[in-house]
């Protein structure tokens, strides 16, 4: 498995963009990077096996106050193969890599789920409850760099 950058525009009419959840990754990364702007590597990345993109990953916009979010996406027919799990850890040396110094947060459900389970397994802890705009209450992870 690679990580492949996210970068606008490309040629989604390739084959390796073929998949409907690739199509709607692309035209969802075409919005948000306008929120959030593009500032490598803080940037959204295809996951790529077998030379099929099987998810995305990424950053939820550049560090700020010393922070920086993580996310990751699995499309529904490679759930538990082991991809997200993957993201993870190379978001987590991606961040490394660029700061040391910058603490790497994640969100997820309020319940104890497959992300909570991989948090947990990459070196994060729970931190409390926080509010999510696009899932309401959410709980919060930290990355344990010590």
């Amino acid at each position: 498995m690679e990580l492949i950058p996210i970068e606008l525009p490309l040629d989604s009419a390739k084959e390796i963009y073929n998949s409907e959840n690739s199509q709607l990754l692309i035209k969802s990364y075409e919005e948000y990077y306008k929120e959030i702007g593009f500032t490598k590597p803080w940037i959204g990345y295809f996951v790529v096996r077998d030379s099929q993109i099987v998810g995305s990953c990424g950053f939820k916009g550049q560090p700020r106050d010393g922070k920086v979010e993580i996310a990751y996406w699995t499309f529904p027919e490679f759930e538990g193969q082991g991809i997200a799990t993957f993201c993870c850890r190379e978001l987590i040396s991606i961040s490394l890599k660029s700061d040391p110094t910058i603490e790497i947060t994640a969100t997820t459900a309020p319940e104890v789920n497959a992300s909570t389970k991989i948090l947990e397994s990459n070196g994060f802890s729970f931190q409390g409850i926080v509010h999510d705009d696009e899932i309401g209450d959410a709980w919060l992870w930290s990355f344990n760099n010590k």
